[in-house]
């Protein structure tokens, strides 16, 4: 684990049992001008994590003494900040970004250390945009009063970072607020998947499309009544999706 760290470059924790893959990350991560944290089991990560605050974290599912989705599930209870899942189980997507566990995105392995590269820039892009959002003329087509957008039973506060349905405070993690305050921002108007995996997740190439999928998935079990008939957030089958404006 690195000591010396540069306060003002980004920190990366990650978070592996298998050491060749840890230095090849570090190395990487370093050479990028990145600070980087190591964390070899589950117990420790939770720690690290939660003491050292990293801005974004690169976690395997197969660890040692806690598993990785428990690891996130635990991180995430305290901490808003991007979770990368590395995992060698394709099929395993609807887990890593299942409504209970909330990681941002996951990378299968064997990865392309240059792709993962492109995807921890896209994530941390993500945040400092959040953090620091440009005035929008799109937003004037919604409510926009005391920077709030408000479409049917849907209200967003973008100073909070809130979404309440029905007056309901919802909690969503960051990236589905961002799904959803960019479906918002243009009600009634359909968005496919690449340009949400694109304008959301930041992708300067396309992703993987069951991203979206997931978590749009994950968003309708916050917000719906009835997620089989959804009234608020709406497939337009083969094209994408939009929220409905009444």
């Amino acid at each position: 684990m690195e000591e010396d760290l540069d306060r003002s470059a980004k920190t990366i924790l990650i978070v592996d049992d298998e050491k060749p893959i840890v230095d090849i990350l570090v190395y990487n991560l370093q050479k990028e001008g990145y600070n980087t944290l190591e964390a070899n089991d589950g117990i420790t990560a939770v720690e690290i994590a939660l003491d050292k605050k990293p801005d974004l974290i690169l976690l395997d599912i197969m660890l040692p003494k806690l598993d990785g989705l428990t690891v996130c599930k635990k991180i995430r209870n305290s901490l808003n900040v991007p979770i990368l899942m590395l995992t060698a189980k394709d099929e395993e997507i609807d887990k890593i970004l299942g409504l209970e566990l909330g990681a941002d995105d996951y990378v299968t392995k064997p990865f392309s250390v240059r792709e993962l590269m492109a995807r921890i820039k896209a994530n941390l892009r993500k945040v400092e945009a959040n953090m620091n959002p440009p005035m929008d003329k799109e937003e004037s087509s919604s409510d926009n009063k005391n920077n709030k957008i408000v479409v049917g039973d849907l209200e967003l506060d973008l100073d909070k970072f809130e979404v309440k349905v029905r007056g309901e405070v919802i909690d969503l993690t960051l990236r589905e607020f961002e799904v959803l305050k960019f479906l918002a921002m243009q009600p009634s108007q359909v968005v496919t998947r690449e340009l949400l995996l694109e304008k959301v997740w930041g992708y300067e190439y396309y992703g993987d499309i069951r991203t979206v999928d997931v978590t749009v998935r994950r968003i309708r079990e916050k917000i719906e009544k009835d997620t089989s008939m959804p009234k608020i957030l709406i497939t337009k089958r083969g094209v994408g999706y939009y929220i409905a404006s009444k």
